[in-house]
């Protein structure tokens, strides 16, 4: 591409809204909460949960940082040329629209589907006489005992209510005076959602606690009582530059997160009193547009309690991973049968379809195990609370070998269980690194080095997703093991810059950020285009969570200029604008959302009839390629190749389930012309990876 061809203005709207677009990604989840052809029913309920949960987080990060730059007066306009006030606007009007959506799915549709099923979400009027008695039973002997009522006077002030916990506003009255007065309870988190009360009947916990609000307060007359729920600004911030231990720095922000968080969202009953809602609204000090009134039950999170139901008909079929064909040697016993098979070839993985307890975990508890390894190291973005990953470090570092992790204790929401996970690997002698400063440790890496008789030979994995055995069976990764010396060799290095003082910014068959994943891509985006001009075949397909990146956008249009086509699949955000004349009618963007997660991050570009690929952990953002280390490995053996682009014909077949963007709307397409289901992708790759052998 010349100089002047780069240098074209392209249009200042060529950029879709990155909160709005995420919006309509949480529309497609809620889409999987209506399909009643292809989804099962309890999965549809989670989908709600799945809904709720996204939100909440939503209002916690991204309408909590907007509204602290409205409050600071930042006037500047995103890069889809909306400012702040009318973007906050804009969102909220499209979420109010949205949870209302929500409620009729669940109140319409989910909930008498689920109790045509024998599953029934009650009310204490529904109750028999029998059930009832037991309800007292319950609420006297394990709830009463842990509620804390707090009333409002001139010696008792508002209370603190925290963020995203379930609370019941109860007006009394005193049979005396006949003043009024206001009482809050917080309903208690460590109790189930919903409470059971036979087999498949259940009851919102805070109904049983407002049915018995006699008890909390004797002597006093109950007006009225509602439900309500505040969100908060819950995103850390740490000046890492002034912090000397972050470690401890991070420690004292999340005992400040507690307190003292301004609020983004008031949830409340639909029937909520004027008055109530009047004392609530003043009293948490949110607007009128930051006011959502919905039906019972708040907080659709509790639907994720049906999960642990026996009705294995209103799920998913059971889904067993299993181990790759290039493995299955080493499922035995001894260790060094891992080292034999990745010393022969590398194996690209493909989770959940290939198990994560038979490739990547064994790889690291064989490691630990194996006497010939002399060190190992690891990154650790998130892991789950009992994850044989930090067992097997812990026995490797006990049994004297040289253990590195690179523990990111920034990972947002995971902070705590991170720190927990850190001490304990202290604790144990494993060499603990805490990231960089200024920046995220989102790189999923893992290596050993071994002693054999030739040498010492390192073996690696680099993967797409965290290590965590738990959303390795719910995320849709990839990873590949590798004993190949050029690529151990980049990660060596990469680890050497993780944990130690290096300015290394050359690698071979890696590319890392901050420093070198944009330019990178674009490097290869621009030859994509010389192919196309040469006449050589071109083609650019990419497959992320997330596209935001203004530089490897505008290289994208200016991609689709030329005529390079380009497929882009993305599961959340995307802010290009595809289809649009004169700027991107040849870029597709397609999203696939289904039981599995689709988390990897893949780069295929057509390389003139040699396709160079790529897998890692960078999604195009900003966050990812400026403020985290990322790193995205080159794939080169012909079989992975053939698989990755494998991957991405089904993913773009006319017949395969999809949402396609056109400009910024996006269009279902879940059946054909006739009302037939298309073809689910996860459900193909099912059977693909069940019926694999070793080539």
């Amino acid at each position: 591409m010349s100089i002047a061809e780069r240098d074209r203005p392209l249009p200042l709207d060529r950029f879709w809204d990155r909160e709005l677009s995420w919006l309509e990604f949480n529309k497609r989840v809620l889409d999987q909460a209506s399909d009643a052809v292809r989804v099962p029913l309890i999965e549809r309920a989670k989908f709600l949960a799945i809904f709720s949960s996204n939100l909440d987080e939503f209002f916690m990060v991204r309408i909590a940082g907007l509204k602290r730059r409205i409050d600071a007066g930042v006037a500047q306009p995103s890069a889809s040329r909306i400012m702040p006030q009318e973007l906050h606007e804009r969102l909220l009007a499209r979420i109010h629209e949205l949870v209302d959506e929500q409620a009729r799915v669940f109140q319409h549709d989910v909930r008498p589907a689920l109790a045509r099923e024998g599953i029934e979400f009650l009310h204490w009027g529904e109750l028999t006489a029998a059930e009832k008695d037991r309800m007292r039973a319950i609420f006297s002997e394990r709830i009463y005992p842990v509620l804390t009522p707090l009333a409002v006077d001139s010696s008792h002030p508002f209370p603190y209510i925290s963020g995203l916990s379930l609370n019941l506003a109860v007006l009394l009255r005193n049979p005396s005076s006949g003043a009024r007065q206001f009482a809050r309870i917080k309903v208690p988190t460590l109790l189930p959602r919903f409470i059971e009360v036979a087999a498949g009947r259940y009851l919102p916990l805070e109904e049983i606690i407002a049915r018995h609000l006699h008890l909390l307060f004797t002597g006093m007359q109950v007006v009225s009582h509602t439900t309500f729920r505040v969100t908060r600004n819950e995103d850390i911030e740490v000046e890492e530059d002034d912090a000397e231990n972050l470690l401890t720095a991070l420690e004292q922000e999340l005992l400040r997160r507690k307190v003292g968080r301004p609020p983004v969202r008031l949830e409340v009953e639909d029937d909520i009193d004027d008055g109530m809602l009047s004392m609530l609204q003043h009293e948490v000090d949110v607007r009128d547009s930051e006011v959502f009134r919905l039906p019972a039950p708040l907080d659709l999170k509790g639907l994720f309690q049906l999960e642990g139901s026996e009705r294995e008909d209103l799920k998913y079929p059971n889904f067993l991973p299993t181990t790759h064909p290039e493995l299955a040697e080493a499922e035995t016993a001894s260790p060094a049968d891992m080292f034999r098979a990745l010393k022969r070839r590398d194996v690209l993985l493909q989770h959940p379809y290939d198990s994560f307890a038979t490739s990547v975990q064994r790889f690291i508890e064989q490691a630990a195990a194996d006497p010939q390894v002399l060190a190992i190291k690891q990154t650790l973005y998130r892991t789950s609370g009992d994850s044989p990953i930090i067992d097997a470090l812990i026995e490797a570092a006990q049994a004297g070998k040289q253990v590195l992790a690179i523990v990111e204790i920034k990972a947002r929401f995971d902070e705590q269980n991170n720190i927990g996970w850190a001490r304990k690997l202290e604790r144990a002698g494993v060499h603990v690194v805490y990231g960089m400063v200024g920046l995220k440790t989102h790189c999923k890496l893992s290596m050993c080095v071994r002693d054999e008789p030739d040498g010492l030979r390192r073996y690696c994995h680099i993967g797409t997703g965290n290590y965590n055995p738990k959303t390795a069976r719910l995320y849709e990764d990839m990873g590949l093991l590798t004993s190949n010396p050029i690529i151990a060799d980049d990660v060596t290095r990469l680890f050497n810059h993780l944990s130690g003082i290096t300015q290394e910014r050359n690698y071979r068959r890696l590319l890392v950020a901050p420093h070198g994943i944009r330019s990178g891509l674009i490097e290869r985006i621009e030859q994509e285009i010389a192919n196309h001009r040469a006449g050589l075949p071109s083609g650019i397909r990419i497959k992320v969570n997330s596209i935001v990146d203004e530089a490897v956008t505008d290289a994208l249009y200016r991609a689709s200029l030329a005529g390079v086509k380009v497929d882009l699949l993305v599961r959340g955000i995307c802010t290009i604008r595809p289809g649009v004349k004169g700027l991107s009618e040849n870029i597709r963007v397609r999203s696939i959302l289904g039981r599995f997660l689709e988390h990897s991050r893949i780069f295929w570009f057509a390389g003139g009839g040699h396709p160079i690929v790529g897998i890692g952990s960078a999604d195009l953002m900003h966050r990812n390629l400026d403020r985290r280390v990322e790193a995205v490995v080159g794939i080169t053996h012909r079989r992975h190749v053939e698989q990755i682009t494998a991957l991405f014909d089904k993913a773009f077949a006319d017949d395969t389930v999809h949402w396609s963007l056109h400009d910024h709307t996006w269009t279902p397409h879940l059946l054909d012309e006739q009302g037939r289901p298309f073809n689910d992708l996860q459900s193909y790759l099912i059977d693909q990876f069940s019926s694999r052998r070793v080539r």
